[in-house]
């Protein structure tokens, strides 16, 4: 299966609050953004320029979108792009809307994740 990949343009953070923290207006500014809470904790992904000091966050990720929209009966999307990033030992984030999914990797791996998923047929617009 050959997919076509964007990469966003900003850097992003992952960032985790507490599980009764409020969503903070800081999550919602950007192109790409999610807010998601879960048992535990909320997780934010975002610009990293917006944010705030002593938020705990890991920044300085890449985002790349999966050109979709894909229908909820197909399989093996996500695969089908993890598993070289996977082979090339980088490490990813994965968000899914839906319409499509995200991949987030570690900025200074990006040039490696484009090369790993071209040469499995996938195309990537910078």
């Amino acid at each position: 299966m050959s997919l076509t990949l964007s990469v966003l343009s900003d850097a992003y953070a992952l960032c985790q609050l507490s599980e009764d923290a409020a969503p903070p207006a800081w999550a919602f500014a950007g192109e790409f953004w999610s807010v998601t809470r879960a048992p535990g904790e909320l997780s934010v992904v975002c610009a990293a320029a917006n944010v705030p000091d002593g938020v705990r966050a890991e920044k300085d990720w890449a985002a790349l979108r999966l050109h979709g929209p894909f229908e909820f009966t197909l399989t093996g999307i996500l695969a089908s792009v993890l598993n070289p990033l996977r082979d090339a030992g980088i490490g990813i984030f994965a968000l899914s809307t839906f319409d499509t999914d995200y991949l987030l990797v570690p900025g200074v791996r990006l040039g490696d994740a484009v090369k790993a998923l071209r040469e499995v047929g996938h195309t990537v617009k910078d």
